[in-house]
């Protein structure tokens, strides 16, 4: 925040001309920022959509009263451009006809400055919907300049950085953000006419489970415990079932991980999780088409969008695909086939993609398909039979012990939902819980440990279940044509600017 010096209050400062603009105003009709309250009656949109068959020229006896920032000032204070939280209108005043103490203030007015205007509309002759203006409030003075009109459009490090000035100077940024409400409440009301119950579960967890992710790392003092920010809301929903609170559960929130940043990937996050009893991941292929597409109609009135100048398809059904049958299209290989951890590297080695000596089997898999198929998948599509090795929380076929009844929905290239039958046995879970144990002991950061008090829930009794997760983030980037995840993120992290 700038610091106001007032002895530099007459220099060429642009802060401290703000300063000596305030100074002035204060003295001359008190303090603006001792103002609590402004009879806002109308919106900018809603007038104009009112009044959009005012003729050019035509006055009116409606009076109306708007609230917000200046965005323009033209010929010494006689035309203003108010932008509310729906949009622009146009004030005026007569300049030679206002009071005295009007044109005084006027005349003390900066761009960004907070004020209310009550008066009476007319359209101009050419064609503007105008407030005339017989009273004008400040309710707060702008102490730091705003960006230039463009400013957020060149510089992305200084839009992110002060949110507040983009969304003031960036039409898109407040469409996208707004866009992203509007999806976030179609998902929630899609579950709710079917009967899902909202919940919230903690977001400090004694150990970090349900994905494969590093952890934040946190302490509470009070109990003198280690904790972790959570990386996914799985196993504390999952209990929630088993405990009858509900069939159907579900929460919309952050979750943390430790990771990269990339222009798909933030530290914190935002996904839906739910989970559904007596159904399976056929369920979750139903349920994932209605979320998707019911968010796509939120923003764009139909189940069609453009992204990076691709038409994007989301009407129900979407494609289906074997993550086998797909790698082998790419690459004439079958690696149903092949049985053994070192032979699967070797051909991955000879498709040119990276093996890590820590991977095993499945791990390897997964990474033939995103080196040569991810990037193919533009149209939705779920990805079916992903390797049980990889899926430590979903059951396996029976006659493929190797493959787990799961699905990743794919869409622009990009992994936007991940869904399976829920494993419901608690000894193949703990066996699968100490495997990863023995990862993270090995030193893989990512690894989580057992958590018993999931274990103990589960030897309780967890009915059959169909669970799926889908990226909010990822899938207002889809819905918006936002090419970077901090475009969809009203505050994305960044490192702190060095002083």
């Amino acid at each position: 925040m700038t610091q106001i010096i007032p002895d530099l209050a007459t220099g060429t400062d642009p802060a401290a001309q703000r300063a000596s603009k305030l100074a002035q105003i204060t003295e001359a009709f008190g303090n603006p920022f001792h103002v609590t309250q402004f009879d806002k009656r109308d919106s900018a949109a809603a007038l104009h959509a009112q009044h959009k068959d005012l003729p050019a020229g035509e006055k009116t006896e409606v009076r109306a009263a708007i609230a917000g920032r200046v965005m323009a000032i033209r010929n010494s204070g006689m035309f203003l451009d108010v932008l509310d939280d729906s949009g622009r209108l146009q004030v005026f005043h007569p300049i030679k006809d206002v009071a005295p103490e009007v044109r005084t203030l006027l005349g003390l007015l900066d761009l960004g400055d907070i004020v209310g205007v009550e008066g009476s509309l007319r359209r101009t002759p050419r064609g503007e919907l105008t407030l005339d203006a017989d009273r004008l409030v400040l309710l707060a003075k702008a102490l730091e300049s705003p960006p230039e009109k463009y400013h957020g459009l060149k510089d992305v490090d200084f839009r992110y950085r002060h949110r507040e000035q983009d969304l003031v100077a960036t039409e898109k940024s407040r469409l996208t953000l707004r866009r992203r409400s509007l999806i976030v409440r179609a998902i929630r009301r899609a579950l709710d006419e079917r009967g899902f119950l909202e919940v919230e579960t903690p977001i400090l967890h004694a150990t970090a489970g349900g994905a494969i992710a590093k952890p934040f790392q946190t302490h509470h003092n009070a109990l003198d415990i280690p904790l972790s920010l959570r990386i996914a809301t799985e196993l504390h929903l999952k209990r929630l079932v088993i405990g009858g609170l509900s069939e159907k559960v579900y929460e919309i929130g952050r979750l943390f991980r430790n990771e990269g940043i990339s222009p798909r990937h933030n530290p914190e996050f935002t996904t839906i999780e739910l989970y559904q009893a007596y159904v399976d991941y056929e369920e979750m292929i139903r349920v994932t088409e209605l979320l998707v597409s019911e968010s796509c109609r939120a923003v764009h009135s139909g189940t069609t969008c453009t992204f990076d100048g691709v038409t994007l398809d989301f009407t129900p059904p979407f494609r289906r695909a074997s993550l086998f049958d797909l790698i082998e299209e790419r690459t004439g290989v079958d690696f149903r086939l092949i049985v053994t951890r070192d032979a699967v590297a070797a051909e991955a080695g000879r498709l040119g993609v990276p093996v890590d000596p820590a991977h095993n089997r499945g791990q390897i898999i997964e990474a033939v398909f995103g080196h040569t198929v991810e990037a193919t998948l533009v149209q939705p599509t779920h990805v079916l039979d992903l390797p049980k090795e990889i899926s430590p929380l979903a059951k396996a076929w029976p006659d493929r012990p190797d493959v787990a009844q799961r699905f990743e929905t794919y869409c622009n290239g990009w992994e936007i939902a991940n869904a399976y039958s829920e494993l419901n046995d608690p000894r193949e879970q703990r066996r699968n819980f100490e495997a990863q144990a023995a990862q993270k002991a090995a030193g893989n950061p990512e690894a989580p440990g057992i958590d018993e008090e999931f274990l103990k829930a589960m030897s309780f009794g967890m009915p059959p279940m169909g669970g799926l997760g889908i990226g909010i983030d990822r899938l207002v980037m889809l819905l918006t044509d936002s090419q970077t995840i901090r475009e969809v993120i009203a505050f994305p992290t960044l490192r702190p600017l060095r002083p």
